[in-house]
Order: structure tokens, then C-alpha cells, then sequence
């Protein structure tokens, strides 16, 4: 069973985003405040080499997006993540701007910087990282333009 399966929301999330991209970019997760900033990521699938699109709450550091990997907390790593980690170049789309892109993960300093500004976006991240503690560390993820 897939996510969007499991998260029907996420698919209608997928198709307003194509349909209406400008809307799609101001998400208001249910219970969860203000509108937050997303992308729609689309990565490759490391066992199918089919493509994956998947939108995600995401933060600006100068010319790169940030987005995390944190699954709601969950012990083991979303597979979205998996596939980057597979393969690291991805595209994503910011309302209507479409990005070629490389992900890496952030590390260290940059790491806990990158976190605090994830998190002043998204405060429920603090709380799954601690239901992840002792499983995993969440990934911060940068997302940089692939022609830099």
C-alpha cells in the first residue's frame, strides 16, 4: 500500500497542484495553523525507476530549498527520501517555476541551523523528532540547483 493510499489528502494535494499550482503552493495542513510553503517533489524510484511526485512543506536558504524527512515522526525513513538518496537528482516545482535540482543531506552546524529554520515553519517538526529519537535522526534535506 502506497502513501497516497494510506493519505488520500496527500493525492489531492498532488492533483490541485497540478491543476492549480499557484493554490497548491499555500498549504494548510489540517489542524495545523497558517498556510505553509510547499513544492511538489518528484524524484525516482530507486526499485521501479518510475517517477514519484510528493508535495512537501519547504523553507528558502538563499538559492536552495530545504525540505525534511520526517514521516510524522515515524522510525524508519519515508520513501520519498529513500529514492533521493538513490538517485539525487530530482525536479520540483514552487507554485508554477519548475527547478532541476540536486539533493543532498545537511550536516552538523548547517544541520541544526537548516533544523531551527524547518522548524520555525513547521513546529510540529520538533515533536517527531522526538518521537523519532532513538530510531533515526530526521533528515534535513537541501535541495540545490542542479546547475550550481
Amino acid at each position: 500500500m502506497s502513501i497516497l493510499d494510506k493519505a488520500p489528502w496527500i493525492r489531492e494535494h498532488i492533483e490541485l497542484y497540478k491543476r492549480d499550482p499557484i493554490k497548491a503552493h499555500d498549504f494548510a495542513p489540517a489542524g495545523q495553523g497558517d498556510p505553509k510553503p510547499s513544492l511538489l517533489l518528484t524524484t525516482t524510484g530507486r526499485k521501479s525507476g518510475e517517477k514519484h511526485d510528493l508535495p512537501l512543506i519547504y523553507g528558502k536558504d538563499g538559492n536552495r530549498f530545504i525540505i525534511v524527512a520526517s514521516m510524522g515522526g515515524a522510525p524508519d525513513h519515508p520513501g520519498w527520501y529513500k529514492n533521493l538518496r538513490a538517485h539525487p537528482d530530482a525536479e520540483i516545482q514552487v507554485a508554477t517555476a519548475h527547478h532541476a535540482v540536486h539533493a543532498r543531506d545537511a550536516e552538523g552546524e548547517e544541520r541544526k541551523r537548516l533544523w531551527a529554520l524547518m522548524a520555525d515553519i513547521f513546529p510540529p517538526y520538533d515533536d517527531y523528532a522526538k518521537l523519532a529519537a532513538g530510531h533515526r535522526e530526521i533528515p534535513v534535506v537541501i535541495l540545490e540547483p542542479a546547475n550550481a
